[in-house]
């Protein structure tokens, strides 16, 4: 199991601080909080707990296909987007995966998991921000389909192909990046789309973090897409990493084996109740993007001042460069603010760490401690 940022039980453990006492920057949480619509909502639901919730998340998905304009059967509903993530590999288990590295771990390792397959990764620069090249990636999803056998790196630019009817070939894109925060803009990643489909690859699109600029968003292209898988989560930018709620968007065609494949009752009851409040909430969403762009106006400043490395991000987090960043964590974890450690991340070194935006309390504790840092 690849450790993640947010555990902050365990750090309470080792530190002795209080959980509540604890900054934690390792998980990429709208530093908002739960929105007080939802809250009301969870309160008023407690009432339903010693009733089954509803098997497939039906309201939920009514909502998205209303909102969203897709069809209802495109929709599942999962228990975060990571239940989906495992949920599509074990579905369509697939032979060969072309994986960006950086990424986020779960990709490969739900594929993995349970079957027999080829991993590809697609190397990411820092010199070139680590960003993603819609001509790289798709030469590299045209050289691992025409591969026969081995594993290894894909150059900037390998392969992944295949029939849904046959063993499928797979690949991942986090959109925007995590850990990098780095966006593949709308017109450039629907290229990439149309060449998958050519390709007959099927292309998993994680839009876990796109809420923070959600006119890159690629989720109305599944209809026109037999290829495209989009997958969404509600934890990060409504704050409810606690319950556990997000959904994909599927091809009419795979939809329904992605549900042959699926657990029923795994949207819990006040997870339901909480998606639909939380996506009907739009001053909450205004609110949200205000405050974002001030702490990252705010943050990057600071950056900069501390001439700390960092990599311009279209989410709520940035991943920095800084020397001794493993001694970082530690000492920083000892003062009660967590920061993730991204020397596990396949493509990065031990001079990675990713923080969060929080608030501007936080914020300026967290620069307070980076720059006593840098003066050691």
């Amino acid at each position: 199991m690849m450790e993640h940022g947010g555990n902050i039980y365990a750090a309470s453990r080792e530190t002795g601080i209080p959980e509540r006492e604890i900054i934690d920057f390792s998980a990429s949480i709208n530093p908002l909080g739960v929105p007080a619509s939802v809250v009301a909502a969870i309160r008023k639901g407690i009432r339903d707990l010693p009733n089954y919730p509803e098997a497939h998340a039906e309201p939920l998905a009514v909502h998205l296909s209303s909102s969203l304009a897709l069809d209802r059967e495109s929709i599942i509903c999962g228990n975060g987007s990571t239940e989906l993530i495992y949920l599509v590999a074990r579905a369509l288990n697939p032979g060969k995966v072309l994986i960006p590295a950086p990424t986020f771990s779960e990709y490969e390792r739900a594929c993995k998991i349970s079957n027999t397959l080829q991993v590809m990764r697609y190397e990411l620069k820092r010199e070139n921000n680590f960003d993603i090249s819609p001509d790289g990636f798709i030469k590299a999803m045209e050289t691992m389909m025409d591969q026969k056998s081995g594993t290894g790196n894909a150059e900037p630019g390998s392969s992944c192909v295949t029939h849904h009817s046959q063993r499928s070939h797979m690949a991942f894109l986090c959109n925007p990046n995590n850990p990098t925060g780095r966006l593949i803009g709308k017109k450039e990643l629907l290229r990439i789309a149309g060449a998958a489909e050519r390709m007959k690859c099927c292309l998993v699109v994680d839009e876990a973090f796109i809420d923070f600029c959600p006119g890159e968003s690629v989720v109305s292209a599944v209809a026109g897409n037999p290829y495209l898988i989009v997958l969404r989560s509600l934890t990060k930018f409504f704050a409810l990493s606690g319950l556990r709620i997000g959904y994909g968007v599927f091809p009419p065609a795979l939809a329904g084996l992605i549900r042959q494949h699926k657990e029923p009752w795994t949207v819990n009851t006040l997870a339901l109740r909480a998606g639909i409040v939380a996506l009907r909430d739009e001053a909450y969403k205004k609110e949200s993007t205000k405050v974002m762009r001030r702490e990252k106006r705010f943050l990057e400043k600071c950056f900069r001042a501390l001439e700390i490395g960092f990599m311009p991000s279209s989410a709520n987090y940035y991943l920095l460069q800084i020397e001794r960043a493993h001694e970082a964590v530690a000492v920083l974890k000892k003062k009660g603010i967590l920061v993730r450690d991204c020397s596990n991340f396949a493509g990065l070194d031990k001079s990675y760490i990713r923080v969060a935006i929080k608030s501007r309390r936080d914020n300026a504790a967290l620069i307070r401690e980076l720059s006593l840092l840098c003066r050691e």
